[in-house]
């Protein structure tokens, strides 16, 4: 059973109640808001309490942000929001007595030149602790923001020794900048874990009429995997330019498998049987200039 709180997380902290619903009761909704866990921030949208301030945890121990609060504080994008600040402080150190509540972290070396771990040290750290589709949202992210570079990020995740380091690497291997959301990182991370390859972020379909680009695209097989997020059809206006849009990519050839946040993050095993169901099919390619004897210029609305 899916947790309220956890369903949180993975939304960045608030949601619906209609977006809660698809995925839990109402009655463990209910359960979480009378025991503190959630608050109603308005009339039908609900959110985690606020987390004490990393910073004065990191004051409190002796320490300095790290993992995912660090990653936070680079303005980096998170799978989930961590349920307390993390902090690392040197190794053999005794956890405080402090009213502020946090996670700990041993290290042989803790920066002793700030309050927050360095954006590439913060990468690594996530990369050799958390599960690999968080850990990729995170590179990915660092990636994309140019917090970090692609070979610094190999050379530092090769250099690594201890708990977590082949996980570092496999991290480092696959995260690619191009990704554009976190949805995006789960999904690649779905298909490299499924070993399922031939997929590459942001493939841009173009022609002189029309141009797109498609979260994951395999150009083997004209087969395109995107993910919709919980707010992605934030008005009529959009919804009606991603379903022109969709029809367009059709037309030319391409095949389009669009999965849900809800999909992605609690029904894997389905997300991965439809993705080779559809690769075992034709592929798309077919000539769209000519379906419907349509122009291009007709065909690109």
């Amino acid at each position: 059973m899916t947790d309220v709180v956890e369903v949180l997380q993975r939304r960045a902290g608030t949601a619906s109640f209609g977006e809660l619903r698809g995925i839990v009761s109402g009655r463990a909704i209910r359960a979480a808001l009378a025991d503190g866990l959630i608050r109603r921030i308005a009339k039908g949208v609900y959110a985690l309490p606020p987390l004490p301030d990393p910073l004065a945890a990191a004051r409190a121990q002796g320490g300095v942000v790290s993992h995912v609060s660090a990653a936070l504080l680079h303005g980096l994008s998170v799978l989930e929001l961590p349920d307390k600040p993390q902090i690392t402080v040197p190794r053999g150190q005794h956890r405080r007595l402090s009213p502020v509540p946090c996670r700990l972290h041993w290290a042989d070396q803790v920066p002793s030149d700030g309050r927050v771990t360095s954006k590439l040290r913060t990468v690594l750290d996530c990369a050799r602790t958390l599960p690999f589709e968080a850990g990729l949202t995170i590179a990915d992210s660092a990636l994309r923001l140019g917090a970090v570079d692609h070979s610094q990020l190999m050379v530092a995740a090769v250099e690594l020794v201890g708990p977590g380091c082949r996980r570092a690497v496999r991290v480092a291997v696959a995260a690619d900048g191009r990704a554009e959301s976190p949805l995006e990182s789960v999904i690649r991370a779905i298909l490299i874990e499924a070993g399922i390859d031939g997929f590459e972020p942001q493939v841009v379909v173009r022609d002189g009429t029309f141009s797109a680009r498609i979260d994951l695209g395999h150009r083997g097989l004209w087969l395109a995997v995107e993910g919709d997020g919980f707010a992605f059809h934030s008005s009529r206006t959009s919804l009606t330019r991603d379903c022109r849009r969709h029809v367009n990519l059709t037309l030319r050839g391409w095949r389009l498998l669009r999965f849900s946040w809800e999909d992605v993050m609690f029904d894997r095993e389905w997300v991965v049987a439809s993705i080779r169901a559809a690769m075992a099919g034709p592929a798309g390619h077919h000539n769209w200039a000519e379906v419907g004897g349509l122009s291009g210029d007709a065909l690109a609305g």
